[in-house]
């Protein structure tokens, strides 16, 4: 099997150094293939629906998809090679192949908005008149439905993998959705009332759209890449899971990251330093244990000190809780 994955003796995929079931991985190669068809199908369409209308908000919603085709394709190869094993030259894995498509989905997002206004701006001066308005209507329409049922497919993929391009390509399409809606109503605008501005004015706003989309894009994806913590939500469930071994007298040191799918979570605990080193081990693996049960597949490793630690390297620890700095 060459796809990105391999499979282990147990039934389950090796996915970034961790195992991941083979549930998952199928989740993640049908939303990228379901993204990248839905793309073209729509392209197709709003081709034709554009030849027939001349109209400015459909050709924004066709460059539209022209992108998402191209960013999809992106993300179908960078998700598939994230599927890729640790190997000895990437040993934490190829999660970081997820933020750079996003950025790269962002660059492509930017792209069409640009162009966007560059096509909508003349006709504030010299506007086109609108024909076969019912055609565009209708393809705008179907567009709608074809994109909600990717979105809805993208949530239920998201909510089982944590996915950040997956996450990317679901955003700038429930924008779509948005941006279709509109179409509809600059061509009643248009066609019904006479408001021939109403279709640049709309194919300008729906650019100003756009870019907010390419802007939390690759915002989130220049975090990742730069491994910002993760959300104090999730260090605070690490903390508590943590602090359940009544073994554990302390934390500092508190470290996390994410890349791709996987999280990467660092920490020194402090422990009783009259036990063994058997026991101090044992508590250890019971942490880390604890830790994978919360944060499937993540990585976690544990440095222990004896309990108090050191004063001067907790008060520099860019992470502390416990006992330890109360005493």
């Amino acid at each position: 099997m060459d796809d990105g994955a391999t499979l282990s003796v147990s039934g389950a995929y090796q996915l970034e150094g961790r195992l991941a079931d083979a549930e998952t991985v199928r989740l993640l190669k049908l939303a990228t293939t379901a993204s990248v068809a839905t793309a073209v199908v729509l392209i197709v369409v709003k081709l034709v629906a554009f030849v027939l209308t001349d109209s400015v908000s459909i050709l924004s919603t066709l460059i539209d998809s022209l992108l998402d085709a191209a960013a999809s394709l992106i993300n179908l190869i960078a998700v598939r090679h994230a599927l890729v094993p640790a190997d000895r030259e990437h040993r934490f894995g190829h999660g970081k192949a997820e933020p750079l498509a996003a950025m790269g989905q962002a660059a492509f997002i930017t792209g069409s908005a640009i162009f966007l206004v560059i096509e909508a701006a003349p006709r504030f001066f010299t506007p086109h008149a609108i024909s076969h308005s019912e055609v565009g209507i209708g393809v705008m329409i179907f567009s709608i439905v074809a994109t909600l049922g990717l979105v809805t497919l993208q949530r239920h993929v998201i909510r089982r993998t944590g996915s950040l391009a997956i996450s990317a390509d679901q955003l700038h399409y429930t924008g779509d959705l948005l941006v279709n809606g509109a179409v509809i109503l600059a061509l009643i605008l248009a066609v019904e009332l006479g408001w021939t501005l109403a279709d640049p004015i709309f194919g300008i706003g729906i650019a100003a759209y756009i870019l907010y989309n390419a802007w939390q894009i690759a915002s989130g994806a220049f975090d990742m890449l730069m491994d910002r913590e993760l959300p104090e939500e999730e260090r605070a469930r690490i903390r508590g899971v943590i602090q359940a071994h009544e073994g554990v007298l302390g934390i500092h040191d508190l470290r996390t990251r994410a890349s791709g799918p996987q999280i990467f979570i660092q920490c020194h605990v402090e422990l009783d330093p009259g036990q063994s080193l058997l026991q101090a081990h044992a508590i250890s693996d019971a942490v880390e244990d604890d830790l994978r049960q919360a944060f499937p597949g993540a990585e976690v490793i544990i440095h222990q000190d004896p309990y108090p630690a050191d004063r001067e390297t907790a008060a520099r620890a860019p992470e502390a809780s416990g006992p330890a700095l109360d005493a």
